[in-house]
């Protein structure tokens, strides 16, 4: 039985409007107070357009500058692209070129996941983008092969975790979600940034699962799900930023495109596991890839 109250100062979370300027102080108070500011955007896919969907996020970024960290969907410059004939990054260049310029231009980390032409197949690579331009990338272990993405695309084999500014992100793409072993916490990283395409039919998982996910690894797990239409499937969003309690501290408004933004606090999180050291008596076991 579990029992008792952890007297740990709560999570704290950003109103859902700043003005620049605010957004950009509180941003510089955070770095020296263990705090990283993040934000998720639920974004509205343009279906095949990669010029399309990356003018789009420049004008939104310009009117939401002041995190640490900005997450964008899976396959955020193309959408859901597994049906032969759909529009694929046939390069790499292109995105990350974007990627390092808004990383600078706005001092904080850019992460989402494209569809790139890898060779005969496509790999659907998240790409975790720095200030200084360095670049970390995670190919997506589980295809939905239900959604006919193992056809077209080649899984990876590497499980990631990148460390930004004190706080180390373990990779995730969409389907990952549903394997806990995959997932599990080591002691290894302190939050799980997941982007996803996840429609709207099985929407039920995905808020579960998120809200699992963090209790179970005692982490922050920053869930950026896609919203609108594609060829295939309707998205209302869900995306949603979980503390390790699992309760949710931010979110956006189902089908709308907006961010999620919040506030990390790594005290509070190495306290919690500390006092409730859960990690400690987890099961030990070995991964065959």
């Amino acid at each position: 039985m579990e029992s008792g109250q952890d007297s740990l100062e709560p999570l704290v979370a950003f109103p859902p409007c700043h003005s620049e300027r605010s957004e950009e102080s509180a941003a510089k108070n955070l770095k020296s107070k263990n705090l990283m500011n993040v934000k998720l955007l639920q974004q509205d896919i343009i279906w095949g357009d990669p010029e399309g969907n990356r003018a789009h996020l420049d004008e939104v970024l310009t009117r939401n500058a002041g995190a640490d960290l900005y997450v964008f969907p899976e396959m955020f410059t193309t959408g859901f692209a597994t049906m032969d004939g759909a529009t694929v990054e046939e390069s790499d260049a292109p995105v990350l070129a974007w990627m390092k310029e808004k990383a600078r231009q706005l001092d904080a980390a850019v992460a989402g996941s494209v569809a790139l032409k890898t060779g005969p197949k496509c790999a659907n690579r998240l790409f975790f983008v720095t200030p200084d331009g360095e670049v970390s990338s995670y190919d997506k272990r589980h295809l939905f092969y239900y959604g006919g993405e193992g056809t077209r695309f080649e899984p990876g084999q590497e499980r990631v975790i990148v460390k930004f500014r004190g706080v180390r992100f373990l990779l995730l793409v969409c389907y990952d979600l549903r394997f806990p072993v995959w997932i599990r916490n080591r002691d290894d990283y302190d939050a799980i940034l997941i982007v996803a395409n996840w429609p709207d039919a099985r929407a039920l998982a995905w808020n579960t699962l998120l809200q699992a996910r963090a209790i179970e690894n005692q982490c922050y797990v920053l869930g950026c799900n896609r919203v609108g239409q594609d060829p295939a499937c309707t998205y209302t969003g869900n995306t949603k930023v979980v503390n390790p309690y699992g309760e949710i501290v931010a979110s956006v408004p189902d089908g709308t495109e907006g961010f999620a933004s919040a506030t990390m606090d790594l005290a509070f999180l190495r306290a919690y596991s500390k006092n409730f050291p859960v990690l400690e008596n987890a099961d030990r076991f070995t991964l065959d890839i």
